[in-house]
């Protein structure tokens, strides 16, 4: 197989896990943060930078970069890798959640989706099997299921069709998939269901019937309470295989990752580090802080003092500061570093605690410190 999921120890008491995803480009400690490069760069980040903060993985988006750069530049630069100068493994979302962020520009049918681009208005209509071909040519070393990702306040009625055009949508990317990719790719199946769980508990017994080589929860921070949020990631996680890897997309906050990993999830993404950074919010071990406020005008003291990153060792809360309201570029590159780097430093804590059977000491320390 072309992805291997190693368990290395389970907490004692909770559903948090350290293992290992062996894949072609590298291994994967888990569980772990990825870093979003939607198109083919982790804003304002080099792959240098990424390797000093020892990002293990990156995500890319098949449906940005099928706009651009498009595929014929990217079969011609010989994937992914290549493109960027990559050479640790690369996930790709399949274009699913642009058919919950796009929707205003899209059209679902039970053959695919009619996107109609947001960049020039031409449209482009994506099937399960044009999203693994367009996968297949970023060669990415985890691939995504086609998916339409629900709006948490849909109907039951609609979230119940679209749950099973997804599994019908699942099996053709499969298929197509088995038929086509190459040896060293692997694909995770979805599970969506909405908010309901008598459709998430038929959408994971189907989709893991299918027996893919990961499993992802998907349809979650899309509108719903926090609350509803570990409801359903605690009643879902379970149903998905021990032995291979378990995936919630979408979520990059401290605390949503902390109740994911303590539900037995080994993979979490989300843009928001970058977001934030690039609008003078930093993340930090006493909670957010919002550097371009008056408060920081003359504070010397580092971002946050508990950290030991690049941002944090050589430049002040008041040079931030007068970076981002100068609107200069390295304010939002220095808040980015440090924001990654702060999330995969609490993955490695969080590993590190799970190993000690520590995880709920060491999340209550977290929370307690940063406010919540």
């Amino acid at each position: 197989m072309p992805l291997k999921y190693e368990l290395i120890k389970k907490d004692k008491y909770t559903n948090a896990r350290v293992g290992v995803i062996h894949t072609a480009s590298g291994d994967i400690p888990t569980p772990i943060f990825m870093p979003v490069g939607t198109v083919g760069t982790v804003k304002t980040m080099t792959v240098d930078d990424l390797k000093e903060m020892d990002a293990k993985i990156i995500l890319g988006n098949t449906y940005h970069l099928y706009l651009k750069p498009g595929m014929d530049i990217m079969k011609k630069a010989g994937g992914l890798h290549k493109f960027m100068n990559w050479d640790r493994p690369i996930l790709t979302d399949s274009g699913g959640f642009q058919v919950f962020s796009l929707a205003d520009n899209r059209k679902i049918s039970e053959e695919g989706v009619m996107f109609r681009s947001h960049i020039d208005g031409s449209k482009h209509f994506f099937t399960p099997e044009k999203s693994i071909e367009i996968q297949n040519d970023i060669h990415s070393d985890i691939m995504m299921s086609f998916d339409e990702c629900v709006d948490a306040n849909a109907s039951y009625d609609y979230v119940k069709n679209s749950m099973e055009r997804t599994l019908r949508w699942a099996q053709r990317g499969l298929d197509y998939h088995k038929a086509n990719s190459h040896p060293d790719q692997s694909l995770f199946g979805i599970v969506q269901g909405g908010m309901f769980k008598d459709l998430r508990e038929i959408s994971a017994r189907e989709t893991v019937a299918m027996n893919f080589d990961g499993y992802s929860i998907g349809g979650l921070s899309v509108g719903e309470t926090k609350e509803e949020m570990i409801d359903i990631l605690n009643f879902t996680t379970p149903l998905l295989p021990e032995d291979k890897p378990r995936y919630n997309m979408g979520v990059g906050t401290p605390d949503y990752l902390f109740e994911s990993f303590q539900a037995g999830i080994d993979m979490a993404d989300c843009v928001l580090p970058t977001r934030i950074a690039r609008n003078g919010t930093a993340i930090t071990s006493h909670g957010r802080v919002v550097i371009k406020n008056a408060t920081y005008k003359e504070d010397f003291s580092p971002l946050d003092p508990e950290c030991d990153c690049y941002t944090c060792k050589n430049h002040s809360r008041a040079y931030l500061r007068h970076l981002v309201n100068a609107k200069e570029i390295l304010g939002a590159r220095l808040l980015s570093y440090h924001n990654l780097y702060f999330l995969l430093k609490m993955c490695e804590n969080i590993r590190e605690a799970i190993m000690n059977d520590s995880f709920l000491d060491y999340k209550k320390e977290f929370y307690e410190k940063y406010g919540y």
